[in-house]
């Protein structure tokens, strides 16, 4: 399965966290994802505000005018709990926007001998990254309701999740710069076992507060040194 190599994929990245452009990533990442949380909850208060009068009147209670409020409270509550699933999958994807950036302090670090790879420009990873976003929030919604039917088994469903997502994701857009996306695709099927492992590593992170936000960071970079191994392997 290439434990060996995901392991020390991992030990390399590690070795790379104070670089100036992976601290620079996380904080433009968490930055937008707190801004479209912010913006989701806002426009979540004004729907509300809307819909609901500002007071009606209840039999042998008279009139009631703090309906709104006490909505508006209640979505805060709501938006806090969502958020709790939300934040990294959103923080993940807008990471997406710089990947390129991560990718390539990597390479110019540990593989300077090789040609510089495609980048995949904003277009391209705008685009992958809104269906990234689309794919890992709609999948842990649905995990959801996975981890209150199957109880038990809550963590292995949230690791294997997650762990092939992240796997997917961060591979087939590293192996895209060299291979093109027919050879990305190709590289995935061909390593699959060895990938999902390491997304399900990089997954661990994902329930420890604060340090879940540096899994985007983490796994692009682990998984640009692990496509290298695979290549050469």
């Amino acid at each position: 399965m290439g434990v060996g190599m995901i392991l020390d994929s991992i030990r390399l990245t590690l070795n790379q966290i104070g670089d100036g452009r992976f601290r620079r990533v996380l904080f433009m990442g968490v930055g937008l994802a707190l801004l479209l949380l912010f913006v989701a909850y806002a426009m979540v208060v004004f729907g509300v505000q809307w819909v609901t009068p500002d007071s009606f009147a209840l039999p042998f209670i008279g009139e009631v005018t703090f309906v709104d409020e006490l909505l508006s409270g209640a979505s805060l509550l709501v938006m806090m709990f969502l958020s709790i699933f939300l934040m990294v999958p959103v923080a993940s994807a807008f990471t997406g926007l710089f990947l390129d950036d991560i990718a390539d302090a990597v390479e110019e670090k540990h593989y300077s001998h090789l040609p510089a790879a495609r980048r995949l420009g904003f277009a391209e990873n705008m685009r992958e990254t809104l269906r990234f976003l689309g794919v890992l929030i709609g999948a842990n919604l649905l995990a959801l309701i996975a981890y209150l039917i199957f109880a038990p088994f809550a963590p292995i469903i949230f690791y294997a999740l997650n762990g092939y997502l992240l796997g997917r994701e961060y591979f087939f857009l590293i192996a895209a710069r060299r291979l093109g996306r027919d050879g990305a695709k190709g590289a995935f099927k061909s390593n699959l076992m060895t990938i999902w492992a390491a997304g399900a590593l990089m997954a661990v992170p994902l329930t420890v507060p604060l340090v879940n936000l540096t899994v985007p960071i983490l796994g692009v970079a682990t998984f640009t040194h692990l496509y290298h191994k695979l290549s050469r392997a």
